[in-house]
């Protein structure tokens, strides 16, 4: 695709898909169309809503509403409505961005002085997590500290390492860099669409700058338990490379450190100090080395302490996500099917389903 006339151009095209987000989408663009310091468009793509999502959009004047075409087979329906918004945008730079962040005044512009400084034709942020309740605090702290361990950002960074993540919460890529590979619509079956984009961008040979961006943009992605589980059990094990041992991995370190703990108190109580002591360095230890690798997640000091009991929500997650990685994934109303670890097609005549809602 050429490049728009530059009379008209904005410097960046924000595109925000949207399916049945009315819960969401007002804060959203609150945060985006307020932002300074850089020429930018809102497009949103409203992804066949059956609720309030249009009427929201259109009652922010200088926001562009369309709507994503009808899904194709092989097509997921996030790729689709980006692909679609990608064709409407006129900026030379695009941020692909989810309809439950909010955007923190002044970062538009600075996340593009960011990207410029770093040479970087990606440039994606990991936005603070918003987690609310006992059971959120738990097991999105493991969850998030498994990722960063896995997506590691300085290795995402450097140019002469393979590793290649981004995240779809806060995408922004030049408009060169974007259709010389081939868009959204080269990863058209990816569910995992940010990282499958972040990897072709990386073969081509140009530059990713990926870090936690909380000081930019924040999300809370589930609104309860239901959603949590719904939202991971579409993509935990398309995430990790061996979901299997890391599941065997977390059991096992929640088992020694629990049963560490049970031991020494047991222990104690019935006078076998040494028993207890040597109990309590294990479980000591290994709670220590957790708890080094949750820091690197962002989260706070209360959802920290309560991360050990996470652990086993976490597995339960993974477990239930690994069948997926190979079958039929429920998203958004609609069904697809996993063709292999780190993708998945749209099944032909997918139909929604009724009486169900979906978070992004």
């Amino acid at each position: 695709m050429s490049a728009p006339d530059s009379a008209r151009a904005s410097a960046v095209s924000i595109v925000v898909p949207a399916r049945n987000e009315e819960d969401n989408l007002g804060a959203c663009l609150g945060s985006l169309v307020t932002q300074t310091g850089v020429r930018f468009e809102v497009i949103v793509v409203d992804d066949h809503s059956s609720d309030r999502t249009p009427e929201i959009a259109r009652s922010f004047a200088t926001v562009k509403l369309i709507a994503a075409p009808p899904l194709a087979p092989g097509w997921t329906g996030k790729n689709n409505a980006m692909w679609a918004g990608a064709q409407t945008a006129t900026g030379n730079w695009l941020l692909f961005t989810d309809a439950d962040t909010v955007h923190l005044p002044g970062s538009l512009a600075r996340a593009l002085e960011e990207a410029q400084l770093h040479g970087a034709s990606v440039l994606s942020y990991s936005p603070r997590q918003e987690v609310h309740g006992i059971l959120e605090n738990a097991v999105m702290v493991v969850i998030f500290a498994e990722l960063a361990a896995t997506y590691r950002p300085a290795e995402v960074c450097d140019p002469a390492s393979p590793a290649a993540a981004a995240n779809g919460q806060y995408l922004l890529i030049s408009r060169d860099a974007y259709h010389a590979v081939g868009g959204h619509r080269a990863i058209a079956s990816d569910l995992l669409e940010d990282v499958a984009l972040a990897r072709a961008v990386k073969r081509s040979g140009r530059k990713i700058f990926f870090r936690y961006g909380g000081d930019a943009v924040r999300t809370r992605m589930y609104r309860n338990f239901s959603q949590l589980r719904e939202g991971w059990t579409k993509n935990l094990a398309l995430l990790f490379p061996s979901p299997g041992k890391l599941l065997a991995r977390r059991v096992s370190e929640f088992a020694g450190i629990a049963g560490g703990i049970f031991v020494a108190i047991a222990a104690s109580a019935n006078r076998h100090w040494s028993i207890a002591a040597v109990a309590g360095v294990i479980s000591g230890g290994l709670y220590g080395v957790f708890f080094k690798r949750i820091r690197k997640a962002h989260f706070s000091c209360d959802a920290n302490l309560l991360a050990i009991f996470g652990l086993p929500i976490f597995a339960y997650l993974l477990l239930r996500s690994k069948p997926y990685a190979k079958g039929e994934v429920t998203w958004k109303g609609r069904r697809y099917r996993a063709n292999s670890a780190t993708s998945a097609a749209a099944e032909p005549n997918s139909t929604p389903l009724q009486g169900q809602t979906w978070c992004t």
